[in-house]
């Protein structure tokens, strides 16, 4: 019993750190978390979607997904190059926000429909080649060190990002009476284009490991 719990503790937790280490970085996945939940706007509906996303890419690349993935190098191009257009067209629509009259304030209506918000998502989630290579392929290819024990690691990484994106999403959520002025929101739209633009840009250049 005790050896079992120990074996479950050395692999859990590395996976928990490795897993938090790797989606902390503001991406543009973390910016329309922190945007929704400033907007208090389907929160745990964006925070649910994110967190099983990572999930499932995880559990897959621990059940050996990542090896097929690296043998495939099309597949991460094309990735690339639709991520690529979805962040640049959800930049330019931060952006076009900013030079509005009636910028989005808290609680007004104005916010994101369902199915948009549900859309962005599963786009800054599966568009990002990025996220194959951290879940699927990295955290895959660590887990799977751990041997018989791998799916305790990728059960612990899981759990980091459950972690994460409801601390981001549902602490926006909390901060967001006190953001609810009109600059407030122009400044994040303006961060928000900013790191969408940086992001695409980025995946335009990056040179994915042969």
């Amino acid at each position: 019993m005790l050896a079992g719990y120990y074996r479950f503790m050395l692999a859990f937790f590395p996976g928990f750190f490795t897993g938090l280490s790797l989606i902390i970085a503001i991406g543009a996945q973390n910016a329309f978390v922190i945007r929704q939940g400033l907007a208090k706007s389907h929160v745990l509906l964006v925070v649910s979607i994110c967190a099983i996303s990572d999930a499932f890419l995880i559990f897959l690349g621990t059940g050996g997904l990542g090896t097929l993935i690296q043998a495939q190098p099309s597949l991460l191009e094309f990735i690339r190059w639709f991520g690529v257009a979805y962040l640049t067209w959800f930049g330019v629509k931060s952006l076009r926000s900013v030079f509005r009259q009636q910028s989005l304030t808290t609680g007004s209506g104005t916010s994101a429909s369902k199915r948009t918000a549900i859309l962005s998502v599963l786009g800054f989630t599966f568009l990002n080649p990025h996220v194959y290579l951290d879940t699927v392929v990295l955290l895959g290819s660590i887990a799977n060190q751990f041997e018989s024990d791998r799916w305790y690691f990728a059960l612990g990484a899981s759990v980091g990002s459950v972690l994460w994106f409801s601390a981001i999403g549902f602490g926006a959520r909390a901060a967001s009476r006190y953001m609810s002025r009109p600059v407030f929101w122009k400044i994040l739209d303006s961060v928000i284009a900013l790191v969408m633009f940086s992001v695409a840009i980025f995946l335009a250049f990056y040179k994915f490991p042969t």
